[in-house]
């Protein structure tokens, strides 16, 4: 059990940050360039537990003071519903962006809450920034503020993790579209930090025309400049964070990575509870997730060609939606949980 005193759930926000599907698809053929905002100095302080509030019987939110960005982040957490045992922690990344700023878009969506139930590890689901690429940024972005993710889910976060919720210093990572590509980044940028890692329709490359233009239009579809991020086209850093140029970062970890073909399946015809517009599912997401297959191909090529073991579940069916992201949340377990040494 948590050991920090659990104080009673506040009232949580019913407004709902709507992220235009069209982000993506438009991103394809989309590179923004902006002036660059000076940095902003670091705080010296250190990060730290400011609350923890129970929101559920295996359901938690840290607030943590992150020294790095200088701000609270809430950082919710799932625990096994009977465990006494030190045990892993499995770090959740979103998308672009939380619906709800109260709630981790995993919790909405899914029926992570039931499945993890009765697995033994923490589930960590940070409430990053939209369009943050969980990444540190080199400068302070106007729209988009002072972004230091590498540093808070490397250095900052699970250390308070495993103090509070009996971790024992194992850790895997996984994460959908963007977040997909930012969980094997980490996990390349930090051979070792993660024992597993899970990435469901993302991409991978962030050095070519193509797919460093996916990654600007994206922070600019929330008034952010890319430029504050990686630099200007051509600099280092956008090499830097190229989980292809840097997959034998990847070696000794157990590694899983989906996608679907683009083709619509069973969870995109019209009477699909839930699927409030097929045609968007079908054409924009349809669009999207064939983008992200022809980067997780190149993904594979590489893998192989630098003999570093994987498992690719290439589904002959599906798009850029959450009902194919549940189902391959319950088929990577097996492949997360060995790596995390625990029963699936």
């Amino acid at each position: 059990m948590p050991r920090a005193r659990m104080a009673t759930v506040v009232g949580t926000s019913t407004r709902r940050r709507l992220v235009p599907r069209l982000v993506v698809l438009a991103a394809l053929t989309t590179s923004v360039l902006a002036m660059a905002t000076p940095a902003t100095a670091a705080p010296s302080d250190i990060s730290t537990i400011e609350r923890v509030v129970k929101e559920g019987p295996t359901q938690w939110a840290m607030y943590v003071h992150s020294a790095a960005m200088d701000k609270t982040v809430k950082v919710q957490v799932l625990t096994p519903a009977a465990s006494s045992t030190p045990r892993p922690s499995q770090y959740m990344l979103s998308g672009l962006g939380e619906e709800n700023p109260e709630h981790s878009i995993w919790l909405i969506k899914t029926d992570a809450v039931d499945f993890f139930k009765s697995k033994n590890v923490n589930v960590v689901l940070p409430l990053a920034g939209n369009g943050s690429f969980y990444t540190d940024w080199q400068q302070d972005d106007p729209a988009l503020g002072r972004n230091r993710w590498e540093t808070f889910l490397t250095e900052e976060l699970p250390p308070l993790v495993d103090t509070q919720f009996n971790g024992n210093g194992v850790r895997g990572i996984a994460g959908l579209s963007m977040g997909a590509g930012s969980a094997l980044t980490l996990a390349s940028r930090n051979p070792g930090f993660y024992r597993s890692v899970g990435s469901y329709s993302g991409c991978y490359s962030t050095t070519d025309p193509l797919t460093q233009g996916v990654s600007r239009g994206i922070v600019a579809a929330f008034g952010g400049n890319a430029d504050n991020m990686w630099g200007q086209p051509g600099d280092p850093d956008w090499a830097a964070h190229d989980v292809l140029l840097h997959a034998n970062g990847l070696r000794n970890t157990a590694v899983y990575v989906s996608v679907g073909s683009g083709l619509p399946g069973p969870y995109d015809a019209p009477e699909y509870p839930g699927n409030k517009d097929p045609v968007d599912r079908i054409v924009v997401g349809g669009a999207i997730e064939a983008g992200s297959l022809w980067c997780t191909q190149r993904l594979a090529t590489e893998l192989a060609n630098r003999n570093i073991p994987a498992t690719f579940d290439f589904e002959k069916v599906g798009t850029h939606a959450w009902p194919y992201w549940i189902d391959q949340l319950h088929k990577s377990w097996p492949v997360l949980a060995g790596g995390l040494g625990v029963t699936p």
